[in-house]
């Protein structure tokens, strides 16, 4: 055994490595956030489970001081509109709302598998025009996906702003 040698992990990967560098947490900055569940996974295929977590992103309680401008749980992934506060980082937030969606979750199925994966990509807005785009984006990610014909046919998102009709 080499002493003094960390471990790697999973996250020592260079995919890993290049979602990490550069981040910046600036409360007050915008972020498009996007994570998968552990081996993409489609947990929120059941419903069961989808409806324990969109129930905890739905809660104001779960953001703290971040204001969540709009998400949509796809059946592997996660995407998040968020306007950072000043009480975490990124990485503290992500960690956090990781942890109690994937508690919510894995009790409805008894399980101790892993939920998310432990990375998750960010991307910060520079506008407001950005911003809107940014929600379109992810209103429209099941319609992308194939899974409905509509926004508002998925369950599982929801937004501070109406689709535009026709969306």
């Amino acid at each position: 055994m080499i002493v003094g040698m960390a471990q790697a992990t999973p996250f020592d990967d260079p995919g890993h490595a290049a979602l990490r560098r550069g981040r910046r947490s600036i409360p007050g900055q915008a972020y498009l956030l996007t994570t998968a569940t552990a081996s993409r996974r489609a947990w929120f295929a059941n419903w069961p489970v989808a409806v324990a977590v969109a129930r905890e992103l739905g809660t104001s309680r779960l953001w703290r001081s971040h204001h969540v401008h709009a998400w949509v749980l796809m059946p592997d992934h996660l995407h998040v509109l968020v306007t950072l506060g000043n009480a975490e980082t990124l990485p503290q937030m992500m960690g956090r709302v990781k942890a109690v969606t994937a508690r919510s979750a894995l009790a409805v199925v008894r399980s101790a598998a892993p939920l998310w994966a432990g990375a998750f990509h960010d991307h910060a807005l520079r506008s407001d025009e950005q911003l809107a785009v940014a929600v379109r984006y992810i209103i429209a990610n099941p319609v992308r996906a194939g899974l409905v014909a509509s926004p508002g046919s998925w369950p599982f998102w929801d937004s501070e702003w109406l689709p535009e009709p026709g969306m």
